[in-house]
């Protein structure tokens, strides 16, 4: 067995969900009457409902009562479901098979750690839900990345120290709660908005074939 083991972040990882999440909060933001555009919707990357919803309304500057909160989540959410229900294995992002492939045959383990709630979903809809060996998500966790709970969770799962796990993430929060967590950060995106990751890939393809055989022989972390 491994001494290393693996986290995933769901979206823009594994799977592209952030179309969807955008569709979702722009008809919600339609129905408030506030102008949302793509770039606002990178400030709601990898942060939880709750906080999106509450950065959604700032920037409209819009207040509502707690129950109307609820029912623009409730809202959000089940637009947003319409859209990955219809999801399949077509939507897997390029080299996250074949990573998976290489874990498998290298003994590592590895688990998700995601802020969404229809993690297992997602990961359903796509055929992947059983090759994780757990699930940590919004269901799972009190506080929402940066706070590094999700990540502490997932090497829970994995009966490994912290700093024996590699976190895959697309999203600042995301990195900062790896590092919090003193795992080793991989950021799958922009270079420039991730440069807090220990290891930075434009996408999974990017990967080298020996990645895991030197972080397993090097132990390394800043």
């Amino acid at each position: 067995m491994s001494t290393i083991g693996v986290i995933f972040d769901l979206d823009g990882v594994i799977v592209d969900t952030a179309k969807y999440h955008f569709l979702a909060w722009k008809n919600l933001a339609n129905d408030l009457h506030i102008e949302f555009t793509e770039a606002h919707n990178e400030l709601l990357k990898g942060v939880s409902r709750v906080r999106s919803l509450e950065i959604l309304l700032n920037i409209g500057n819009v207040t509502l009562t707690d129950e109307s909160k609820q029912n623009a989540l409730i809202s959000k959410n089940e637009d947003y479901l319409e859209y990955i229900r219809k999801m399949n294995a077509d939507e897997i992002l390029p080299g996250v098979n074949g990573l998976l492939n290489e874990l498998d045959s290298q003994g590592i383990r590895y688990v998700l750690g995601s802020a969404s709630k229809n993690a297992p979903l997602i990961l359903k809809q796509v055929g992947l839900l059983e090759r994780f060996e757990g699930i940590v998500d919004g269901n799972s966790v009190s506080k929402a990345k940066p706070d590094p709970e999700v990540f502490l969770i997932g090497a829970k799962r994995l009966n490994l120290k912290p700093e024996n796990c590699i976190v895959f993430e697309d999203a600042i929060a995301g990195i900062e709660a790896a590092n919090k967590a003193n795992m080793i950060s991989v950021g799958i995106g922009d270079k420039d908005t991730l440069s807090e990751a220990d290891f930075n890939f434009n996408n999974l393809t990017e990967m080298p074939y020996d990645f895991f055989a030197r972080l397993t022989q090097q132990k390394i972390k800043k």
